[in-house]
């Protein structure tokens, strides 16, 4: 199959990986008991376009090229822990006004959230770590097309990640209705996002390449 061997071994390893619980996951709940399931499917989606371009970016040898050069892995992990560092921070020190409507201070526009869940993948050199560990083993080591092979099983693994957040930000939507009317309880969860972007930014700077 277009030089990929151990597909279904593949498919399994994929999803389980992507079932287990982790920093994208807790990012989709959260805006999808803050926002809605709109605002969980909007982050899922971010989140997916962010991986989607580690993908095209390691299938044409980019990702390859930012490990290899230090200052490359260097330039993106900083620039990268600084953004998520700076959006924590914003979320956490934000004070809304008591006078507000619980709904109307907790509104995030939607296009924010998807960006903010697609830059969080794609400012993380880690990704690009993990895509290219991960992927290679399924490639035939005298595949003629290998960055097809590469391109097909990142797809394959985008399109099941992304019907597990989806399904994810769904049900954590519909559990949430109550929560949503308590003012309280929503400071809390922007907080624990914007703690949730502090920890990624600093755990992003500490990625070395290897």
């Amino acid at each position: 199959m277009v030089g990929v061997h151990d597909f279904w071994l593949f498919i399994v390893s994929g999803l389980l990986l992507n079932i287990a619980p982790g920093p994208d996951t807790a990012y989709i709940v959260g805006r999808s008991v803050q926002l809605g399931w709109r605002g969980g499917v909007f982050a899922a989606l971010g989140i997916s376009t962010g991986c989607l371009s580690h993908v095209f970016a390691a299938a044409i040898g980019l990702s390859a090229l930012l490990v290899a050069s230090a200052t490359a892995f260097a330039a993106v992990k900083w620039l990268g822990a600084a953004y998520l560092c700076y959006v924590g921070l914003t979320m956490l020190l934000s004070r809304p006004k008591n006078s507000e409507p619980v709904l109307a201070r907790q509104a995030v526009p939607l296009p924010r959230v998807f960006w903010q869940g697609a830059l969080t993948n794609v400012l993380n050199p880690k990704v690009a770590l993990f895509f290219l560990a991960f992927l290679p083993q399924f490639v035939d080591a005298d595949a003629p097309h290998k960055p097809l092979a590469f391109l097909m099983l990142g797809l394959i693994f985008i399109f099941n990640g992304t019907l597990w957040c989806l399904a994810v930000a769904i049900a954590a939507a519909r559990a949430a209705g109550r929560v949503r009317r308590s003012p309280s309880v929503m400071n809390w969860i922007n907080r624990g996002l914007g703690a949730l972007f502090v920890y990624l930014g600093v755990r992003i700077a500490l990625v070395h390449a290897k």
